[in-house]
């Protein structure tokens, strides 16, 4: 009779117990980003004057992701440094940026409002942000954004993909023109240090050839380890 009354409290406390209580350690609070790879954002870029003219770079909440370029038809005048072929490849960002993409996801509500200002702005590239997860899906187009915060993730992962492609680069210099590899790597510094280049961290294996290699100067040497002092975030 005693056990059968502990079991009937314990059945009762379970009916009474508040919603939420009984929700496993990793459940994620309302609104945010549910702890999984379910969700994922890409940006898509075009702008047929550049080179690349045309890229897509994926990306999911834990930071892993995938690049994708294509270089164009790009009138020679227009070009002023060797011009990498199209990448295809993942790419591993740091989480905390991935992390500030999905939350600039949420807090303009999936892109629902849009994002073109309609102001009267040179043309800086197309560029489509969508969103499709867990919380929905969402998507919006723009040149110049209205919202000042998109506008800056916006130039954020364009200086992501920047990094991207002089990554690429890198590696045809290495392999085709250790020389160039002087000017580039200073190029590569000074992006970085003024953040026309960010997330250093997605081309950490061919710096740490470049640091490694005692057939290059050692000067892009010095460069390739200051930047990987850099590639955490």
């Amino acid at each position: 009779m005693r056990t059968n009354a502990l079991v009937l409290l314990c059945l009762a406390a379970l009916v009474a117990a508040p919603a939420g209580v009984g929700q496993s350690a990793g459940s994620s609070p309302a609104g945010s980003e549910p702890a999984s790879q379910d969700a994922v954002f890409q940006i898509d870029f075009s702008n047929p004057g550049l080179s690349p003219s045309h890229w897509v770079l994926t990306i999911y909440p834990d930071g892993n992701g995938h690049f994708h370029s294509e270089r164009g038809d790009v009138p020679a005048g227009n070009l002023q440094s060797m011009q990498v072929p199209n990448v295809d490849r993942a790419v591993n960002l740091s989480k905390e940026f991935a992390e500030r993409v999905f939350e600039t996801v949420r807090r303009h509500n999936l892109f629902s409002d849009g994002c073109e200002s309609n102001t009267k702005v040179a043309f800086q590239g197309m560029k489509t942000l969508s969103y499709r997860g867990p919380l929905g899906q969402g998507s919006c187009q723009y040149n110049y954004s209205k919202h000042k915060e998109i506008q800056a993730l916006g130039d954020s992962l364009i200086s992501v993909a920047e990094t991207i492609v002089e990554g690429a680069r890198l590696e045809m210099l290495l392999q085709h023109d250790r020389l160039g590899l002087d000017r580039e790597t200073e190029f590569l510094v000074e992006a970085a240090g003024d953040g026309r280049a960010q997330q250093i961290c997605v081309i950490r294996g061919i710096l740490e050839r470049l640091a490694e290699d005692q057939g290059v100067m050692e000067r892009v040497r010095r460069r390739a380890r200051e930047l990987l002092a850099r590639s955490d975030g």
